[in-house]
Formats: structure tokens, sequence, C-alpha cells
């Protein structure tokens, strides 16, 4: 596997700072020169991202063909560190489109020549599924696999996670949670604050980008409403989890557009249990009364018509979350 370009590099994080729910722009005027920066906004944060990442390629060691490793070169040690924000120290694997994380405390200085780092292909392979995933070394050193849709997730939380090689408690309950298993209380309630923060963290993490996964592969990655992908599509609940009885099935889930999603988080539209999606009347006339209707008679042009559903029929809303959601939504005819 020969390493891929630069622009591609920048391009994967870029994809993956997307995918994991932020805004990113390439902030450095030379795409070869480590590090590379960028400016990320991520739900109400502005921060600055410093990433050394290189391609994975074979560790090239027959006694261990699972080894993966990226080559650190075109950098000299030690490695700069962003003094207003966050520094990553990764590889890329291209052909599943994943990456893994690297402890750059504990890589950031080095001897001459060009140093390597590993991880163990079976971890990016579990990560696949689970979102997350880790190889503990011998010397007690985590690499941490993730998705791209994990990627902010683990940037924001690398330091605490690459610690975990000296906490085998927390960093089992870590693993548990990566794969949504249940976590009962008395399994965290002796944890530090911190460490039930990021095992809390990773659990709801994981669900949601399982979520996400099974939603946007049910509708094709397209919106139920327009019918456009675009890499541009989020998986809505339909029954807010905040809701009891809420679930993370994918019967309780609809793929939308971004501004679909806010029109419907913001009950400006609804969908009814014949899965047509309509305008709420009473949100429309509230917004022409403020004159901040604009854009509406665009909006309603794609209302009326029944949804694009799932080609699987069990993947179809739920019409109990449907009425459900509706009523807490005070949608009128429904409470």
């Amino acid at each position: 596997m020969p390493p891929v370009s630069a622009s591609t590099l920048i391009d994967s994080v870029l994809n993956a700072i997307q995918l994991s729910g932020g805004t990113g722009v390439y902030t450095s005027d030379n795409i070869r020169i480590h590090p590379r920066e960028f400016a990320i906004q991520y739900l109400e944060e502005t921060f600055s991202l410093w990433v050394y990442i290189w391609t994975l390629t074979p560790g090239g060691r027959p006694s261990l063909p699972d080894e993966y490793r990226i080559q650190m070169t075109s950098v000299s040690s030690p490695l700069r560190l962003n003094p207003n924000g966050y520094t990553a120290l990764l590889g890329y694997f291209p052909d599943r489109d994943m990456f893994a994380g690297f402890d750059i405390q504990g890589h950031r200085t080095f001897t001459t020549g060009s140093p390597s780092v590993q991880i163990d292909i079976s971890a990016i392979y579990t990560a696949l599924q689970d979102g997350l995933a880790f190889h503990e070394k011998e010397n007690r050193e985590i690499a941490v696999a993730f998705r791209p849709d994990q990627f902010l997730h683990y940037i924001r939380n690398a330091n605490i996670l690459h610690e975990l090689g000296t906490d085998t408690q927390t960093l089992d309950l870590v693993v548990k949670a990566a794969k949504s298993e249940e976590i009962v209380p008395q399994e965290i309630e002796s944890l530090t604050v911190e460490r039930r923060r990021i095992v809390t963290n990773v659990s709801r993490y994981a669900r949601d980008g399982s979520f996400r996964q099974r939603v946007l592969s049910a509708y094709e990655h397209r919106c139920a409403v327009t019918q456009a992908q675009l890499k541009l599509v989020d998986a809505a609940h339909i029954l807010p989890v905040s809701v009891e009885g809420s679930s993370d099935h994918v019967s309780n889930g609809i793929a939308l557009s971004p501004t679909m999603h806010r029109a419907y988080d913001h009950s400006l539209i609804f969908l009814d249990e014949n899965y047509y999606i309509r305008l709420n009347d009473r949100k429309a006339t509230e917004l022409r009364k403020q004159g901040l209707d604009a854009g509406l008679p665009q909006l309603t042009a794609y209302l009326g018509g029944k949804i694009h559903l799932p080609a699987d029929r069990n993947q179809w809303p739920n019409r109990e979350f449907i009425i459900r959601a509706n009523q807490c939504r005070r949608i009128e005819t429904y409470y």
C-alpha cells in the first residue's frame, strides 16, 4: 500500500471533521509541511487543531504480519505542540477511510531518522464496526483506531484515552462502552469524575455513531424529503432521545438534509403516520407575523409528498414514535 498524497491526507481530515459533526478549514500555507493546521467549529466551540499525519502501511516484519505503522518523515524532534488548541499524531488507512491515533506526548521526542509508530490492523477493523477500538502494546501504550464519524470525539479526548494503559479498570469499561454494551452505575462509581466522563462520552458517541450509520445506510445516504445525497445528510431521531421510551433503533430515525433537520427539530415541519412530511401551520404563521418567513415557499415546495423510505420495511419509521413525537412537539390534532 503506497502512501497517499498530502492533499488526500488533508481532505481525509476535513471529511472526518464534517462527518463527526463539525466544520473545518485548512489554514496552513503549505500542504507538505507538518503540522497541518485546521480551524474547527464544533457545537458552540471554535478551536485550532494541528495534525501530524501519515499513511498507515504494513510494518514489514514477517513475525508481525498484522502490524501497521506510520513512518514519521519530514519532521524533527521534538514535535511542536499547538499552544492554543489540540495536537494529534495520526495514521490514515485509505482502504477503509479509517484513522489511528497515537500518543503525541509519548512520541514527541525521538532520535534522528524516521521513527515509526505501530498499531495492530485488527483494531482498525474492530473500529470499523464499533467506532472506536484500542490496541494495548507490550509497554502499556494505547493506540486508538477510529472511524471518521468519531474524529472530533477522539481529538477532544485523546490525552486521557492514551493514558488508559495504566488504568485497566477504565480501559475495560471504555472498550465495553465502545461496543455499546450496557454499563451499570455500580461499574463506574469508583472511578474519578474525569474517568466517568470519558466512559460516559465513549458510550454516548458509540451509540450516536452506530445510530447514524444504520439510519444513513437504510436511507441510502439520501434525505427522506429532498432525496439529495452529496454527503450532507444527517440522521435525526423521530422521538427525541430526551423523551422516555425513545430508541436508537433505525425505526426511530429518519435521514434529513441539514435544513430539513433543523426545520424538523424546530417543529416547522413534521412527519405524519402515513409517512408524509407536512408544514406546521402554527409555526409558519408565527414566522409570518415576525417577518421571518423568507424562504418558506422554497421549503414548502418539498412538502406534502410521501418521504423516501428504506427498502427494508422493518426500517420504516415506527408509527408509535411518530405520534408520540408529534405530541411532544405540540403539533395540532396530536394533543
